[in-house]
């Protein structure tokens, strides 16, 4: 455990948290996490997720103007339901991305574990999406790729790091929750 991986842990929380409660604060917050897990994730040898802290910065730059655009009168963001067509578009998108990427790493880099990073990074790439396009159901796809975040984590020995997915697990929970509650309200 790194001084490095405590801060972008403490940073990666706050910024799910205010994820989770709709405040436009979250992707200042996220773009930072997203640089202290970019070098985290180099020092560890996990590069698609150093790679996917890169396209997150980019995710997340879309997100917040999106989520600036989409507001309500009242000030709050507006919540959008997730078409099922898109659903399966997202996650066909997901697994093509994941057998690429994996494909690449596992024959290309020294990458510890090139599959399961990648399956990983490439489904958390449209969890974010969603996320950014305000879909309710992007939650439940992060607690999905976070339980198995978890796994990996802990066979990295990256112990704080695991321990945030963890707690991730339930904030996606809480932010599933609250979102849910926001679409039938809007």
């Amino acid at each position: 455990m790194s001084m490095l991986e405590i801060v972008a842990v403490a940073v990666s929380f706050l910024g799910i948290w205010l994820t989770a409660r709709r405040q436009l604060l979250c992707w200042p917050v996220n773009l930072l996490a997203c640089g202290l897990y970019f070098k985290l994730f180099l020092d560890v040898r996990l590069y698609s997720d150093m790679v996917l802290q890169a396209l997150f910065g980019a995710a997340i730059l879309y997100g917040w103007i999106g989520w600036a655009r989409g507001k309500a009168e009242a000030g709050e963001v507006l919540v959008r339901p997730l078409a099922p067509m898109k659903a399966l578009a997202g996650l066909a998108a997901g697994a093509l991305g994941a057998l690429t990427i994996g494909w690449l790493a596992s024959r290309y880099t020294n990458a510890a574990l090139p599959w399961m990073d990648a399956g990983l990074s490439s489904f958390s790439l449209v969890a974010q999406y969603w996320t950014a396009r305000r879909h309710a159901a992007s939650w439940l796809l992060w607690i999905a790729v976070d339980v198995l975040y978890v796994g990996m984590f802990l066979f990295k020995a990256l112990w704080l790091t695991a321990g945030l997915y963890a707690a991730m697990i339930g904030l996606a929970v809480l932010g599933y929750r609250r979102w849910r509650a926001a679409r039938r309200v809007g």
